[in-house]
């Protein structure tokens, strides 16, 4: 058993002298029952732009409260101690800006070992703990939760989660051993290893609350009193709390082995076994079911501090700081003060992708939306597609009733395009063909004002030729949204020579109030993501015409780590889309691209693919493996992958060197929101650096070795 109390941690203090301290504020609070109640708000002096984070000089000071607060509790000063956060934040975690601080091999295993002296202490104070979760609680402000003796949480709290795998480490302060314990395996995997592997997914309070995690939810009129009155009846026994998820023997001895055998096997099958943090909480949650707390803590202890000094983590800090900083500051965009005001806007198209803008137009920026199509029947499907999304909203409680009223208010559909005269900014969204596209503009730009931007969503055309035809081409941005465009964060802006910088400043602006990432890009062919998506497509469909098997295809780019596999990513965006996109990226670039009839002949077919009960692909299905033509020359899995590795490091050299982006960083980011590139590879060019792809087919790497991850 580790003694931390042993231990000198002043290495890591003195390693953070910059850190924003989380302060641990202590008030005394006297409940009904006359009983006596420490409670800690943690404040880092900071508005919630900033949250509460846990780094050392934070673990520090909540060590020396706790500390205090324990000789209190046996002088029976004090009958119980809580711990909550400053408004609508309760913790998200370690502090990810002192990662300078674990550089070395005994810091990274000394934040560990602190994490776990500091937290711990909350279930040995010598009086029950409280864990009041007020808001955002991530990954260590989680872990204090769970190492208090009873937890509440407010149920408008933003998220709940431990992310860590997603950042290439595990829960390391007591969430591996302790969540398990508490909700069961299965829902311990979910939380721990599910979620964060399905683009970091967090809980809401009240799946949180089912889960097991919270012992009660309260709303947030008036949480902290309903916590303290809950705590007090706790305490006086008038309360007694129940805990249906914790394992039993029976769990413990037949379902806890059988649950992680199968998650072992789907990460096998979805992940591959590139990525070590999934499987380091895997073998974590599986040892969790026997032996003590302080055993639990060490294996903590040694795979947190052997996760934090490895590559992937390094590649992960690099991902999320591309995520948490360039995200926010667009390289290349102008000025916002040049921005035009946007008071209405206009959609041409009432299809599903069109109807998708309006409803996000209409919910971020709560201003007029008019959409319109060739005729009244589609515009009135469109009108009621948004309108029943707008209701779902409502359901779900994301928007109240007179928003949602207000909302659909907003909204109106027409096909007398006369309507669109004052809108500010208009987008199109209609069939992904040149002279379609052009008629439009053509016919709308004599109808709105000479101010209005216009703004297209080709994915791949090009936007200085779709432009061609306007008397005023400086006023024309690509503006390219990603599919399901609710959830994907990201939007490419794309700058044609003749754009204007107040056009491109009002797509930027308008992009941040839709709450999305923009990327500027050059008015090249495919942009950023879709492009690379068509080589990794195009060399997909390569291994498939010269006779590889499909599934075989689909196995080789597991080590990728992408969200899903070719194939399955063409059955989502359709072959139709697909194989156009192709040709597309075909006519422009030839010798470098591949072009395979067998996506057109699978385009024609209804369901292309046969998948099993669980959804996963197993084949052609029978109409489409007549309609196929494959060629008797398979390649290897290592062939194929290899193939793929060095056609994005030629083509993403090609990028750079064209200035598709002004920096390398534009394309691991693009990739990273626009195409769910995983956090552990760092995004594409430290993953090819770190593949050798780089230097084999790139004329060398695009990063230094600190940057791609590599010690």
């Amino acid at each position: 058993m580790t003694d931390y109390a042993s231990i000198d941690f002043t290495p890591l203090d003195d390693a953070s002298v910059d850190e924003v301290v989380t302060h641990s504020l202590v008030r005394d609070v006297t409940l009904a029952s006359g009983r006596t109640l420490a409670l800690i708000t943690l404040h880092n002096g900071r508005d919630h732009t900033r949250p509460n984070t846990l780094g050392p000089r934070t673990l520090t000071e909540l060590n020396d409260t706790l500390d205090a607060l324990s000789a209190r509790a046996a002088d029976g000063e004090i009958d119980a101690v809580a711990i909550t956060g400053k408004p609508y934040i309760f913790a998200a975690g370690a502090d990810l800006s002192q990662i300078t601080a674990l550089q070395s091999k005994q810091n990274a295993q000394l934040i560990a070992q602190r994490g776990h002296q500091v937290l711990g202490r909350l279930s040995d104070l010598g009086v029950p703990s409280f864990a009041f979760v007020n808001g955002l609680a991530l990954g260590g402000g989680l872990e204090i939760a769970l190492n208090s003796t009873y937890r509440t949480i407010d149920s408008s709290a933003a998220a709940v989660a431990l992310p860590e795998v997603f950042l290439g480490i595990v829960p390391g302060w007591g969430g591996a051993y302790l969540l398990p314990n508490l909700i069961g395996i299965e829902n311990a995997l979910e939380v721990v290893i599910s979620n964060p592997l399905k683009q970091n997914r967090t809980l809401k309070p009240q799946q949180a609350k089912d889960l097991g995690i919270f012992d009660a939810i309260f709303s947030p009129s008036a949480y902290l009193e309903s916590s303290l009155a809950w705590a007090d009846g706790v305490l006086t026994g008038d309360i007694r709390v129940d805990r249906p998820h914790q394992p039993g023997k029976i769990e413990k001895t037949v379902k806890w082995p059988a649950a992680i055998k199968i998650a072992r096997g789907m990460l096998e099958s979805k992940i591959g076994t590139v990525p070590r943090s999934p499987y380091r909480a895997l073998e974590l949650l599986e040892k969790a079911r026997s032996g003590t707390r302080e055993e639990g803590f060490a294996r903590e202890d040694e795979a947190l501090s052997d996760l934090i000094v490895g590559d992937q983590f390094a590649a992960s800090m690099y991902a999320f700081d591309l995520v948490q900083k360039r995200a926010k500051r667009p390289v290349g965009a102008p000025d916002k003060s040049i921005a035009r005001p946007v008071n209405k806007v206009g959609v041409i198209g009432a299809g599903l992708m069109a109807s998708q803008f309006a409803l996000l137009f209409v919910r971020r920026l709560q201003v007029p939306v008019v959409i319109t199509d060739v005729d009244q029947a589609r515009v009135d499907k469109g009108i009621g597609y948004i309108r029943e999304e707008i209701g779902k909203l409502e359901d779900k409680g994301r928007v109240d009733a007179d928003t949602a009223n207000r909302l659909r208010a907003l909204v109106t559909g027409t096909v007398d395009k006369s309507d669109f005269a004052d809108a500010d900014f208009v987008i199109e969204a209609v069939f992904e063909e040149i002279g379609v596209k052009q008629q439009v503009f053509r016919e709308i730009e004599q109808i709105v004002s000479p101010e209005a931007i216009l703004a297209t969503n080709t994915s791949s055309l090009s936007v200085e030729e779709i432009g061609s035809v306007l008397a005023n081409p400086e006023r024309l941005i690509g503006f390219h949204f990603f599919n399901p465009v609710a959830v994907m964060p990201l939007v490419e802006v794309v700058r044609t020579p003749q754009a204007s910088d107040e056009a491109l400043s009002t797509g930027y602006v308008v992009a941040k109030k839709l709450r999305k990432n923009a990327i500027g890009s050059a008015d090249a062919p495919g942009f950023i993501v879709n492009r690379l998506l068509a080589k990794v497509m195009g060399e997909a469909a390569r291994a498939v015409d010269v006779g590889t098997p499909l599934t075989e295809v689909e196995q080789a780019f597991v080590p990728l780590g992408l969200p899903m596999g070719p194939f399955e990513l063409i059955d989502l965006v359709g072959w139709k889309v697909a194989a156009h996109v192709q040709d597309t990226m075909v006519h422009h670039f030839p010798e470098r691209f591949h072009s395979s009839a067998n996506l057109h002949a699978a385009a024609e077919i209804d369901s292309p693919l046969e998948r099993d009960k669980k959804g996963v692909i197993t084949g052609w299905s029978k109409k489409a493996a007549k309609a196929v033509s494959v060629g008797d020359s398979p390649m290897t899995e290592d062939e194929i992958l290899r193939n793929v590795q060095d056609e994005l490091a030629r083509e993403i050299r090609i990028m750079l060197d064209e200035g598709v982006v002004p920096e390398v960083e534009d394309i691991d980011l693009a990739l990273i929101l626009g195409a769910g590139w995983p956090f552990v590879d760092g995004g594409v060019t430290p993953y090819l650096d770190r593949s050798g792809a780089a230097a084999r087919a790139a004329g060398g790497p695009f990063h230094t070795p600190s940057i791609r991850g590599i010690e």
